[in-house]
């Protein structure tokens, strides 16, 4: 039974309930056009829903066409959305007659002791589900849902299992908002990562290195370099200490951590010297988070604790065996840098030391222009096995989060069963120019690892106590948050963050000297200045460089040379007519370390 329901932040419970309802509607629809097809799960999601169909036959244009008008048909006839609440032995018996082999696993899979629900589309049509939907089909609007399209997916996600067809559509209360959503869904597409990475020279991906592996250019190794060196510095100013540590490890280290009891899955499989100690479970492995590594650091001596708070700090690459169908660009990859630190802390430094770095995480993002966000608090689920330690750890951890988002005020929700398996999470979840979320900044409290790995301080009274871990990335994922920011930005960054800041413009071979002269002068400055040497016509020169969004553009002819100066234009301004070499530096400079636009 499909649990995925519950009303996103901002999402109405009755929007919530359409989309549910219109997702049963649809499967309903394509069982009775195409007699052969089984369902799935049909979950809601951030803008519609989908519903998993195991067909014969793979679903065309023209098919999406004629489920819809029969969706529109089943709306149309008001049917009533029917919950009744059956036995175990009486869903198992009404599933078998009705030969549906996925709901049978669906029905195995529902804990012993939980009601079991079914949902009836007036007499024909039912399925196993926890609601919630509208009371009658008749509160659906026809022409506030579409089809959208269809693709590949594997039962239960796990690609040795059976491939499905996945219909997706979207739902809305009012035609209104089905426009705006159209509308904002083509905006999307224009600012599609992917697409403005490649126009833009960003990264690119090659089949010989494999999937959900993003190789950088230059030009995006420069974007990605200036924000780590962003956050170095604000880690900087407030005591954080760099290490490096190396991509791989023993298989015991993540024994110890519980990665590899809990993680596996995630993880690429083991390397080994030889095959004995592979199959000894003795190998290494690609590290899929870099907190080990830096509780070995910590360990390499005994720490007292005027030594704490401790807080060290890495760009760390990390590797995930995601599934191939889930990789998406650079916010879905299969190696990816985190921009981890990890604070090692006396428990009476906890609550400080928690705020401090949200501070942090909230200044890097106000700098970044994402101010829009909710913090979700990840906590444990009661009745999941998945965690580690006991309860009343636990509750010390959370309590820890609880503390600091009502201390500092700040919009939250909480989610139970979204925590890592070692402890509780604050994530910050954003919401950018076209309006969907995304998570970005973690904060996690850990009191598991330290007593995993046996971690102690010696403290004022010379007693041998635990340190408290606090787990940190204000980017999340380096990746992720490049992709996020090219669309949040449309490709046209700010002038401190963009990969070629100033594009230098000469109107004839005469002036190519001097114009390189200029770059020279930028560059020993720190700004990272080009001149265009194509010899086109000074017209394509600024297309292309307005096309490849280039903050300032100075455009140099004999009267520039004659005078010394450079006659400017701005992305973000327009022209500003001729200024000086040298106070077009300093006002390009100051903008630049001031992270203003010029």
């Amino acid at each position: 039974m499909d649990r995925s329901h519950l009303p996103r932040p901002g999402e109405s419970e009755k929007l919530n309930k359409i989309r549910h309802t219109a997702s049963h509607v649809m499967a309903a629809a394509v069982q009775k056009l195409f007699s052969k097809a089984q369902v799935t799960i049909g979950p809601t999601t951030a803008t519609g829903f989908y519903y998993d169909f195991d067909n014969p036959e793979p679903f065309a244009e023209k098919d999406l066409k004629a489920i819809k008008k029969e969706m529109d048909r089943l709306i149309r006839k008001g049917l009533p959305v029917i919950q009744e609440e059956i036995s175990r032995e009486e869903a198992k018996a009404r599933i078998e007659r009705l030969g549906e082999p996925y709901k049978l696993e669906l029905l195995e899979a529902i804990p012993e002791g939980e009601a079991i629900t079914i949902y009836h589309l007036g007499d024909a049509w039912w399925d196993l589900c926890a609601g919630p939907h509208v009371e009658n089909t008749s509160e659906l609007n026809p022409d506030a849902i579409a089809l959208e399209s269809v693709a590949g997916a594997y039962w239960r996600g796990d690609e040795t299992k059976a491939q499905l067809q996945r219909i997706y559509g979207t739902a809305w209360e009012t035609p209104e908002q089905l426009a705006e959503y159209k509308r904002r869904k083509e905006e999307a597409l224009k600012r599609d990562h992917r697409k403005l990475g490649k126009e833009l020279g960003l990264f690119v991906f090659s089949d010989d290195v494999g999937p959900g592996l993003p190789l950088w250019t230059p030009k995006g190794t420069t974007l990605r370099n200036t924000l780590e060196d962003f956050l170095k510095q604000e880690q900087l100013k407030r005591g954080y200490l760099p290490v490096v540590t190396p991509h791989i490890a023993r298989v015991d280290l993540f024994k110890i951590s519980g990665h590899w009891q809990k993680y596996k899955e995630d993880m690429f499989p083991m390397m080994s010297e030889d095959d004995e100690s592979r199959d000894q479970e003795q190998g290494f492995v690609m590290k899929p988070m870099n907190c080990p590594f830096h509780i070995q650091i910590y360990k390499s001596e005994l720490r007292s604790y005027r030594d704490l708070p401790m807080r060290l700090a890495e760009f760390g690459t990390v590797y995930r065996y995601e599934q191939s169908g889930e990789l998406g660009g650079l916010t879905r990859v299969r190696g990816f840098t985190v921009d981890d630190a990890h604070l090692f802390v006396t428990p009476d430094q906890l609550d400080a030391e928690f705020l401090k770095v949200v501070d942090l995480i909230l200044a890097v993002f106000n700098r970044l222009g994402m101010k829009d966000f909710s913090a979700r608090l990840s906590f444990r689920d009661p009745a999941s096995d998945k965690y580690l330690g006991s309860a009343e750890v636990w509750e010390k951890a959370e309590g820890a989060i609880r503390r600091a988002v009502e201390q500092l005020e700040m919009p939250h929700f909480e989610a139970p069963g979204e925590a890592a398996f070692y402890g509780p999470k604050l994530d910050f979840i954003f919401r950018d120019v076209l309006d969907r979320e995304w998570q970005l900044g973690t904060v996690q409290v850990d009191y598991q690892l330290p007593e995993r790995f046996d971690l102690e301080f010696v403290a004022s009274d010379g007693s041998r106590q635990r340190p408290v871990m606090i787990h940190r990335a204000p980017f999340g994922s380096l990746e992720r948050l490049v992709g996020i920011l090219i669309e949040q930005y449309a490709g046209d960054f700010p002038l401190w963050l963009a990969p070629e800041q100033v594009r230098l413009l000469p109107v004839n071979e005469e002036v190519q000297s001097f114009a390189q002269s200029v770059v020279t002068q930028m560059q020993a400055q720190g700004v990272r200045a080009t001149v265009d040497t194509s010899g086109d016509r000074l017209g394509k020169q600024i297309r292309n460089a307005e096309t490849q969004k280039i903050p300032v553009m100075a455009v140099i002819g004999a009267k520039e040379v004659e005078s010394n100066s450079l006659s400017l234009r701005t992305r973000a301004s327009g022209d500003l007519g001729s200024v000086s070499v040298a106070d077009a530096l300093t006002r390009i400079k100051d903008s630049i370390d001031n992270q203003t636009n010029l």
